[in-house]
């Protein structure tokens, strides 16, 4: 049953293998026990994906609830044991900075656990490429996964000295004079904009840019190299200004805090190895923040 939900839900008898890490024909060779077993095809294949039937639909909401209560029923045993298995986190850039330095505590309280640290600012299917927990900033695109909130991240507007000598203070008035770094870590077509507040609102003041990047710490090098203005987490921008490498502009407009989050896949019960990555995870970046 556990292999019909992973081929379900990625389409794909490939994709399933890569993520059980187990031979194809394994993947192939499950299904069709189950489908013999049911005396119902479950999974309609086609040269280009793999589609659930009626009869697999009905199957799939069954046994999710089912396998969910089979975890629940075997984390009650695991209270006491030692934790083993693998975990797969993905984080933005700044916090796994934030987080590798401490991950050596975790394993030794933890010897039996493997630990996949992924780093990117884009937005990850968990599902698809195997998460079993995400740290993101902002809101929640996908209404179907579980969030658990961490902390709010303030921003900083920011500039280089060198782009403010060169193009002057910015004010709120003036910003079509001005260049933004556009920050786009996910494909999109949404125009570059700068974001305060007013009056308990978000406000989103289109600007023009010149340079687009895709993660944080390439957003970071594009403000001191004086490529335009940034809004950039509190912590980090401090730090900047102390170096003499950032100025703070625009300090009556702030944009918004945004809500840093826990994401783990939508399912009921979350494995015991993952609940207590998780409050390590809120511990020790509560206490850093």
């Amino acid at each position: 049953m556990r292999i019909f939900l992973w081929v379900a839900r990625l389409s794909s008898f490939t994709r399933a293998a890569e993520q059980l890490q187990v031979p194809r024909t394994s993947i192939s060779n499950a299904i069709q026990r189950l489908e013999e077993r049911l005396g119902a095809r479950l999974l309609q294949r086609t040269t280009r994906r793999v589609q659930v039937t009626r009869e697999g639909e009905e199957l799939l909401e069954r046994c999710e609830r089912l396998l969910d209560d089979l975890d629940e029923i075997g984390a009650l045993f695991q209270q006491g044991s030692q934790l083993s298995g693998r975990i797969r986190a993905d984080m933005p850039l700044g916090m796994a900075d934030v987080v590798l330095p401490r991950l050596l505590e975790f394993l030794q309280a933890h010897p039996a656990l493997q630990i996949d640290i992924f780093s990117t600012d884009r937005r990850v299917d968990l599902l698809g490429e195997g998460f079993d927990v995400v740290v993101r900033a902002g809101p929640v695109v996908d209404e179907s996964l579980v969030s658990r909130t961490l902390f709010e991240l303030h921003l900083l507007n920011v500039a280089s000295p060198g782009y403010v000598a060169a193009h002057g203070m910015p004010a709120l008035d003036q910003l079509s004079r001005h260049w933004l770094i556009n920050y786009q870590p996910n494909p999109a077509s949404q125009p570059a904009v700068f974001e305060y507040q007013q009056a308990g609102a978000t406000v989103q003041a289109p600007m023009p840019y010149k340079v687009t990047v895709n993660n944080s710490m390439a957003y970071t090098a594009a403000c001191c190299a004086g490529l335009g203005i940034a809004q950039i987490p509190r912590s980090r921008a401090l730090a900047e200004i102390t170096a003499g490498r950032m100025v703070e502009v625009l300090p009556q407009h702030l944009a918004a805090p945004m809500t840093v989050r826990l994401l783990f896949p939508h399912r009921r019960n979350i494995p015991q190895r993952v609940r207590v990555f998780a409050d390590w995870l809120r511990d020790m970046v509560a206490a850093a923040a």
